[in-house]
């Protein structure tokens, strides 16, 4: 996760982009596409695509129409057409792939009413650009106090500035409709520029402001994700997970979206297996489902009248004794059906290249304690000396 941008600065520190994780060259972007299709050429007589994908603050992409035919490349930085004004933005695909993701995002390809492109950002652009992004911690911070101090029951979690500089979206979720026009005249007349609000839900917060997930990784949502599909507990049912809601929830506060990952291939699998709300009947009486282990295909049963003693099965087994039910059949006992689990011998961990052991200094040092020893007892012997 680096590139050119995101070099070393002056004494070895990062010196970064402060583009929070997106960078200019697009080196170690924010929801990136490859462009498979950048060394095929098109064939005789056909025009290039004139549309182009940019990139603006974190994971916002928009599509616009190069009219002028400017010879854009990925990770030029342009001037966009805005309701008012211009923004300055990063292009991140060009050429017959964005038609692709245009169809896919469901926006028209002919469509005429496209913004367009002005021009690739001079320097001035840039400097003024960078100016309002050095600014947006300090303004996040003045309008979040302007906020409590009105008592709005909202979250400010970003704010953008338009590439001009005219004006800036402030990014906030609520859980109910917040009346916020006092707050948008407080900003307007403490900042001096346009504002406005726009509303996002918990997972597209975490989206923009990215972090690392419990696994180690850049979340899904802020890196590749590009859609959010409805998570349910049935799919942590499913794949045998405790019902924990601190486990089981990101960092946005809903279920995790990895939930859905492996989901196809455990109901796949479970296909072959009876339901889990599945009953024996022995003459010992009533037996029933308490886990079901895919990975070994081996079910767990134990009996009405002694719930925390569990008898392991195989599926086979278990299919064998249901259809025996069916005929009307109870069968001897669960302990007729147990499986024999073959348990080897444990790893044991062996030093083999010489490293320190992880509790030596847990056990007391008998060298440190004889020192000690003598230590005191020759003060003790001086102490005398002094006192004859």
């Amino acid at each position: 996760m680096g590139c050119s941008s995101c070099s070393n600065g002056k004494d070895g520190q990062p010196r970064g982009c402060r583009n929070n994780g997106t960078c200019g060259s697009d080196g170690c972007n924010k929801l990136t596409v490859f462009d498979w299709l950048a060394n095929m050429s098109l064939p005789n007589g056909q025009k290039p695509f004139d549309c182009v994908e940019v990139r603006f603050k974190n994971s916002r992409k928009e599509f616009f129409r190069n009219t002028e035919d400017l010879p854009l490349a990925i990770g030029d930085v342009v001037a966009t057409q805005a309701k008012s004004g211009h923004d300055v933005g990063i292009v991140t695909l060009t050429g017959e792939l964005v038609k692709v993701q245009m169809k896919r995002k469901k926006a028209d390809p002919l469509d005429e009413g496209l913004p367009k492109v002005y021009r690739k950002a001079t320097q001035r652009d840039i400097d003024i650009w960078q100016k309002c992004r050095a600014k947006e911690e300090e303004i996040k911070k003045r309008s979040r106090e302007i906020a409590i101090s009105l008592r709005l029951e909202m979250k400010l979690s970003d704010v953008e500035f338009q590439g001009d500089g005219s004006k800036a979206t402030f990014y906030y979720t609520a859980e109910d409709r917040v009346d916020f026009r006092q707050l948008i005249k407080d900003m307007a007349k403490a900042f001096g520029i346009r504002i406005e609000m726009r509303q996002i839900g918990y997972r597209q917060e975490a989206q923009r402001l990215g972090g690392i997930g419990s696994c180690g990784r850049e979340l899904c949502c802020s890196t590749w994700l590009t859609d959010f599909r409805s998570v349910s507990t049935a799919s942590a049912r499913y794949q045998q997970l405790a019902l924990n809601p601190q486990k089981l929830a990101g960092q946005c506060g809903k279920l995790k979206c990895c939930l859905n990952y492996e989901l196809d291939m455990y109901l796949e699998a479970l296909k072959d297996f009876p339901p889990t709300d599945c009953r024996l009947e022995t003459e010992k009486g009533m037996s029933y489902c308490q886990k079901v282990d895919i990975f070994k295909g081996m079910l767990w049963f134990s009996y009405k009248n002694d719930p925390s003693n569990w008898h392991a099965l195989e599926r086979a087994k278990v299919l064998e004794a249901l259809q025996r039910n069916k005929k009307g059949e109870k069968i001897e006992s669960l302990e007729a059906y147990v499986a024999e689990i073959h348990v080897g011998d444990p790893s044991v961990f062996g030093n083999g290249v010489g490293q320190d052991s992880l509790t030596r200094f847990d056990r007391p040092s008998k060298k440190k304690k004889k020192r000690r020893k003598n230590r005191r007892k020759s003060d003790k012997k001086q102490q005398a000396a002094k006192n004859v």
